[in-house]
């Protein structure tokens, strides 16, 4: 039996697709044309709108860009340390105030707000800006902490202060796209790296005539792999699908690697709903069997954990390190590429609630990260 009738196969998306065909008599769009998905149109519509404040992260950082201008600003007329101090203390007391306000309003209003032409959004936020600093002022007018109240001062500084935090939320939000959109091709072009494919090929044929049902099992478990990455993916999926995917990945695995290839499942039930970027632990999960089990003669241990503590969810991916005694030369290591992936994606997913840590512990290499489980 040829390799030529499965490669043909692997060409064509159809006949991988664990789900029925479609009518030949419906066009389907071309992969290299991402605008013609509904879900793509949405996204970019959505990461269009400024109205994204509801982060933890971008609730710091407004915090802190805040507090860093309005200890600079003191400076310019305070003409001694105690004097800024209080002076500096003073103006927090009404711009604190008044940028936790607005990151509440632009918040609750985002999804209604995002309806709007992007000129009225940003009509919208830069006047709640003046609204929130108007409030700040008025605070600081009514508990004495100012003779004569700066009105306009106050409103033009919040449109401002409004109009910057909007522009930053926006360039932020456009940078999902192209993220998303190379490490999808990163990780397409990993699960299509050659030896992979021939490797797995290889098995199957091995498998055919003696085990024609395993076979047939490997082949769906690798259309199931290549039909996901084929697939036009959203911002994010549960931990419970990249769950399914790492476990079909690694049957193929176990079937070219057979005992050398010990893998253990420690799965926490109430941690399957945290959401994750697409394609996120299968990559990990790679690394772990080309590092851990492909080099070595003798295999590796692989273990996969997840937890739920509280409101964090905890996922890991532990393999065991081949032996040196053996190797002529080190072992060669890889270049880190999965692993920035990995921490970039999460970054813009979950931004400051994400943990992401990765290297030695003890004879084995640890993978631990940790996301906000979903209420």
């Amino acid at each position: 039996m040829g390799l030529s009738p499965i490669v043909s196969a692997m060409r064509n998306p159809t006949i991988l697709s664990a789900r029925p065909p479609a009518s030949a008599a419906t066009p389907q769009p071309p992969l290299s044309a991402p605008s013609a998905s509904p879900r793509s149109k949405a996204s970019v519509r959505a990461s269009g709108s400024p109205f994204d404040a509801c982060q933890i992260g971008v609730v710091l950082r407004a915090v802190l860009f805040v507090q860093l201008v309005v200890a600079i600003a003191t400076l310019f007329v305070a003409p001694s340390l105690s004097e800024w101090l209080l002076l500096a203390a003073t103006v927090t007391g009404g711009a604190l105030p008044a940028t936790l306000i607005w990151l509440l309003a632009a918040c609750a209003s985002k999804r209604m707000l995002a309806r709007l032409p992007q000129p009225a959004q940003y009509a919208s936020g830069a006047a709640l800006g003046a609204l929130a600093a108007l409030y700040g002022c008025g605070l600081l007018r009514l508990t004495g902490a100012v003779g004569a109240a700066p009105w306009l001062a106050s409103a033009l500084a919040g449109a401002l202060f409004a109009g910057l935090m909007m522009a930053a939320l926006v360039l932020r939000a456009r940078g999902r796209t192209p993220a998303a959109t190379t490490a999808r091709l990163a990780e397409l072009q990993s699960r299509i790296r050659p030896h992979f494919l021939f490797n797995t090929l290889n098995s199957a044929i091995a498998l055919v005539r003696q085990e024609p049902a395993k076979a047939e099992a490997m082949l769906e478990d690798l259309s199931e792999l290549f039909r996901q990455a084929l697939a036009d993916p959203g911002e994010s999926v549960t931990l419970a699908d990249e769950i399914a995917l790492a476990e079909r990945y690694l049957a193929i695995e176990q079937v070219r690697f057979g005992e050398r290839l010990r893998i253990r499942w420690d799965i926490d039930p109430a941690a399957n709903d945290a959401r994750l970027p697409p394609l996120l632990l299968q990559p990990l999960v790679e690394n772990a069997v080309k590092h851990g089990v492909e080099p070595s003669p003798e295999g590796a241990r692989l273990r996969i954990r997840t937890e739920r503590r509280g409101s964090t969810v905890l996922i890991e991916v532990v393999n065991s390190l081949p032996p040196l005694r053996w190797a002529d030369q080190p072992l060669p290591r890889g270049h880190g590429i999965a692993l920035a992936n990995v921490r970039d994606r999460l970054r813009l997913l979950h931004d400051v609630q994400a943990q992401f840590s990765a290297g030695m512990d003890n004879k084995s290499y640890r993978v631990r990260i940790a996301i906000p489980a979903e209420p």
